[in-house]
């Protein structure tokens, strides 16, 4: 687990965690800030694309330090990837399912609220993959 700290956290430097934090940070400040009530149309967009650049920034420097990781850390990756697209494709498909089927509530079933499961699809992914070798 450290090499992955290692690779991931300061990789020749690049600052994946900072990336992560920053677009955290500016996703949830944006969905405070689209919470108010006035703000004209262009504030509203320019506030929903305000974490956008972050996240390019993140993607860049995630895909840096997948690049300095040994053959092994990289079939890990590559492998808990493998888990979690194939299991977002089946939330979605299910989803778009579902919602021909039967009212989903929106509230709930956003896309505001699935993002963070592929995290976990990818956290699960990860977890198999080193179970497998190391």
């Amino acid at each position: 687990m450290t090499r992955l700290l290692d690779a991931l956290v300061y990789r020749g430097g690049r600052h994946v965690a900072l990336g992560a934090g920053l677009w955290l940070g500016l996703y949830f400040a944006a969905r405070a800030a689209l919470e108010l009530d006035g703000l004209l149309p262009w504030v509203r967009v320019t506030i929903a694309l305000a974490p956008v650049p972050a996240f390019a920034w993140f993607l860049r420097e995630f895909v840096a330090a997948v690049s300095g990781m040994d053959e092994l850390e990289r079939r890990i990756q590559l492998e808990a990837l493998a888990v979690a697209f194939p299991l977002t494709l089946l939330l979605v498909m299910t989803l778009g399912l579902l919602q021909i089927a039967i009212e989903l509530n929106m509230n709930d079933w956003s896309y505001r609220h699935l993002w963070p499961l592929l995290y976990v699809f990818y956290l699960l992914g990860l977890t198999r993959a080193r179970r497998r070798y190391l």
